[in-house]
């Protein structure tokens, strides 16, 4: 899809403050000198046997990059991929029960959606949402000194993989769900009292591809120590066990061009950097100065798992390193 894109010219509109450039998690459109709208659209296939929750963990997700613009949702439409038969109509309307559920711990007013008969189950929001144009955080804006912070823990894919394949207990997926179905909100909210830089959230490409992200949109090197990155423990000894995901190996090659793992990094804890993450957490490139107050406030917010796993540095080319023992 980048490379399609490619081929289309960017947004001439001085208004479009964030737009296809750089691979952001949602547009920002500049209404007035002092409110811009926040747009994103986001769908998953399902990642729970539970249709509430399911419908919890796609509203959770789709919100998500709304958040890591720094902005505040405000309304969503309700995107429905659903088969004409074969599910209960109850189960779908615990999809929508539940999406509904995450909507309004957020605040969000549904105003409408769109339903497509497809073969494939697959549900998520399109939503809409507020930001302060001075105050919006791209993923563009990260800089040599800045420090990394990562809100939630990785190995989703993978545990999920492993649940599936009956290589592991579903109690371990309670427990990555609990996480999944967890807002941004509250850590957008923190690091909005901070000098923060850049902000994305992990999702489908991985730490490590919105990390490149980051490093490619900023014309910076980041540097991620791959033993402060909070796990699920299940996770990597799955990957040992040689468990992965479809996305894993398209992850790693989304990177190639930009990576560097250092001999010391085992290859389950790069494996697991490619990991793909549904309603994953915040990466955070933050100033130094107010790192720790940071990861103190998201701590305290009750966000348990938050963790500074890394740092900005100059680079002539986008780079991103994989190392240990950065603090």
């Amino acid at each position: 899809m980048a490379e399609l894109l490619k081929k289309f010219p960017a947004a001439k509109d001085p208004n479009v403050l964030v737009g296809l450039e750089t691979s952001d998690d949602a547009g920002v459109f500049k209404l007035t000198s002092e409110l811009a709208l926040v747009q994103t659209i986001d769908i998953i296939t399902p990642i729970s046997d539970n249709p509430e929750v399911f419908g919890q963990v796609a509203a959770a997700n789709s919100l998500s990059d709304v958040y890591a613009m720094g902005g505040r949702p405000i309304t969503a439409l309700n995107l429905c991929c659903f088969p004409g038969s074969g599910i209960p109509r109850e189960a779908l309307e615990a999809i929508l029960r539940g999406g509904l559920e995450k909507m309004l711990e957020a605040g969000v007013q549904l105003i409408g959606g769109h339903t497509v008969k497809d073969d494939e189950l697959k549900y998520g929001l399109s939503v809409t949402g507020l930001v302060h144009p001075q105050r919006v955080v791209t993923n563009s804006g990260a800089r040599p000194g800045d420090k990394l912070i990562l809100s939630k823990p990785i190995g989703s894919g993978v545990i999920i993989g492993g649940v599936r394949s009956g290589k592991l207990d579903p109690s371990a997926l309670d427990r990555a769900l609990q996480d999944m179905l967890q807002l941004n909100k509250t850590a957008c909210e923190s690091m909005l009292q901070f000098q923060v830089h850049a902000c994305t959230d992990i999702t489908g490409f991985g730490l490590a591809g919105h990390a490149a992200e980051v490093a490619r949109a900023s014309k910076t090197g980041i540097r991620i120590d791959t033993k402060r990155v909070p796990h699920y423990p299940e996770s990597m000894d799955l990957i040992r066990q040689g468990v992965s995901t479809r996305m894993t190996p398209l992850n790693r090659d989304l990177v190639k061009d930009c990576v560097v793992v250092r001999p010391e990094v085992a290859l389950e804890e790069e494996n697991l950097c490619y990991d793909p993450q549904t309603s994953g957490g915040l990466f955070i490139a933050v100033a130094a100065q107010d790192a720790d107050h940071l990861l103190e406030t998201l701590h305290a917010s009750g966000i348990a798992h938050a963790a500074m796993i890394g740092e900005v540095f100059a680079s002539p080319e986008p780079r991103l390193e994989l190392v240990h023992g950065l603090f």
